[in-house]
């Protein structure tokens, strides 16, 4: 029976791997949405947001900053001394995304790196989701949260800011064909996409005051408004800009100014030292040139008249003629868009051959390896702590059984995600010492702890279906209790709910994705993760579909072989020729008289 199984998951991976290798690349290769465009990109303000009234800064814009040789690193209340840890995106691009090396990059996240290097100071960046950003950055888990955040009033009641360092407008996506042609168009009865937790969702409640349908993630969001699964999508213009590509179902229909007017990175509003220096480095950065190659290599457009970066002191940025490098670049006669036929839309979006090349090796040496640790792990605390929950689940004493129904019911009543926070962020400070101020640990211990409240269940009740007498029994033969629980009831209630706990450890596999909410490295990324990133770099969903074939790789042998082994338990092994035959001994003592 598992030999069926273990060839379906060496098809799938085979599927996979000589697919994705042996296959020709398709006819045109998916950009690179997490690299540079260069000047050659450069597009013009929208004339609206040229002549329009933008939000003011000047009550937060510093007049002018401490001298770099005045900065004291050593007093900077950073995490790690010496050390830049910044939570970072990476599905934003051009600001914020991880490149197909693992190189966490864009603009936002570049000129952080030469700002960190103005203050002598190393960098480490950390991926995580933006909703949890600002709080793990007040909460002390990162020193900097950079991810073109919009230094709004509201936010600042939970973190500080930096002087800006780029100014933020929206813009309006609708699909092709829309009666939508602005942002007075948007109204009750719409379906309006917005990022879960970013201004663009503050405005759209706010503002136009609509309910919005909230997503992850700009990539998830935009292949959602391709296939009109909503009206429009509010975006940060930048984001908007990149994703959208010649021949896609979709076009932009309007801009706006962003409520702040600017975008800084968040420091921990009592940190003053640190948000003083990043000023610092900033105006630094713009003076000798950095800034301005750095925006005109990822972000190519003009600055509105009445902003520029830095301190109000800082020195005027000298940037190119984008205006003028637009209108050579441009095409007068854009093609006609051809709308594609499904089945085409299918293949582009989940089965680019040459995207699931370029994604198996990182799925392979990352993903898979990660995805392991974290499940073996946590499987291993699940059942130890499972286990004893279950034998205080029965026991008599209610000072054991309590405590043991109490912690079930929590842990299985709150969302897993809602767990791995609150462990994260909640124990994480206290234990920073001992874990160096690294979640995976933690977030092994939550995905462990989760996992025990419904183990405990399961083994509880395979234990209590085992006959009273089986105990009894034991207990007639001089068995101690524990002995005999030991012993006898509970290998007997495990192997009755074996084919149970392996879909509990399954469930903890695909749990294991949402580790990523606590930040992690690089290197730290599980199958999900890196899968999602590639979706990021390409805005192909074929990665994703990469990464959920070696899920079922893993999966599907596993649960039919549980099926064989709980199958030879219950029936034993089948009998060989060479197995001596035993007589009955009532014959046997017949044919002796």
């Amino acid at each position: 029976m598992a030999r069926p199984a273990i060839k379906l998951a060496a098809i799938l991976a085979t599927w996979l791997i000589v697919g994705g290798l042996a296959t020709a690349p398709s006819a045109g290769a998916a950009p690179d949405l997490c690299a540079p465009p260069g000047e050659q990109a450069a597009v013009t303000l929208p004339v609206k947001l040229a002549t329009a009234k933008r939000p003011r800064e000047d009550k937060y814009t510093t007049a002018g900053v401490d001298p770099l040789n005045s900065i004291d690193v050593t007093k900077l209340g950073l995490v790690t001394p010496g050390v830049l840890t910044v939570g970072t995106l990476t599905e934003s691009p051009p600001t914020n995304c991880i490149n197909a090396a693992g190189r966490y990059t864009g603009f936002d996240n570049e000129l952080l790196r030469a700002i960190a290097k103005k203050l002598g100071l190393r960098i480490q960046f950390v991926g995580t989701d933006f909703f949890g950003l600002l709080a793990q950055v007040e909460s002390g888990r990162f020193d900097v949260g950079s991810a073109s955040i919009n230094a709004t009033d509201e936010r600042r009641r939970t973190v500080g800011f930096t002087n800006g360092y780029d100014f933020g407008y929206m813009a309006l996506v609708v699909p092709a064909g829309s009666e939508i042609t602005g942002f007075d168009n948007l109204t009750d009865g719409r379906r309006i996409g917005v990022v879960q937790g970013t201004v663009e969702d503050a405005y759209v409640v706010d503002t136009l005051e609509v309910e919005p349908v909230r997503f992850p993630d700009s990539i998830t969001l935009y292949a959602s408004l391709k296939s009109r699964q909503v009206d429009a999508w509010v975006a940060p213009s930048l984001t908007a800009l990149n994703l959208l590509r010649p021949g896609d179902p979709a076009q932009i229909a309007g801009y706006t100014f962003s409520p702040a007017g600017f975008e800084a990175y968040a420091v921990a509003k009592e940190n003053r030292a640190l948000i003083s220096a990043l000023n610092s480095g900033l105006d630094a950065v713009i003076a000798d040139g950095t800034w301005p190659q750095l925006y005109t290599d990822w972000v190519p457009r003009p600055l509105p008249p009445d902003w520029q970066p830095g301190s109000k002191s800082a020195a005027t940025p000298h940037l190119p003629d984008f205006a003028a490098i637009a209108a050579r670049n441009h095409k007068a006669d854009p093609e006609p868009y051809e709308p594609k036929s499904t089945l085409a839309q299918l293949r582009d979006s989940f089965f680019d051959w040459q995207l699931y090349r370029e994604a198996l090796p990182d799925l392979l040496k990352t993903g898979l390896p990660n995805t392991l640790l974290l499940t073996v792990s946590g499987g291993v605390i699940g059942l130890v702590a499972g286990l004893g929950l279950a034998v205080a689940g029965i026991s008599r004493t209610r000072w054991l059984r309590w405590p043991a129904r109490v912690y079930t019911d929590i842990f299985r009543g709150l969302p897993e995600v809602l767990i791995i926070l609150l462990i994260g962020l909640g124990v994480g400070p206290l234990v920073g010492g001992l874990t160096n101020n690294n979640p995976y640990p933690l977030g092994i211990a939550a995905l462990g702890l989760t996992a025990a409240a419904y183990i405990g269940e399961i083994l509880r009740s395979g234990i209590q279906s085992v006959e009273s007498g089986q105990l009894e029994a034991s207990r007639a033969l001089g068995f101690g209790y524990p002995a005999s629980m030991r012993l006898v009831v509970i290998p007997q209630g495990i192997r009755r709910v074996l084919p149970a706990l392996v879909n509990q450890f399954i469930a903890l596999l695909k749990a294991s994705a949402l580790l990523y909410f606590l930040g992690l490295v690089a290197g730290q990324r599980e199958l999900f993760q890196v899968g999602r990133d590639f979706n990021a770099q390409t805005g192909s969903l074929s990665p994703l579909v990469a990464a959920g074939v070696l899920y079922l790789a893993l999966t599907i042998p596993l649960t039919h072989l549980v099926n064989v082994v709980d199958h030879r338990l219950r029936r034993g092994r089948p009998a060989d020729d060479d197995d001596p035959v035993e007589l009955n001994p009532a014959i046997s003592s017949q044919e002796m008289t």
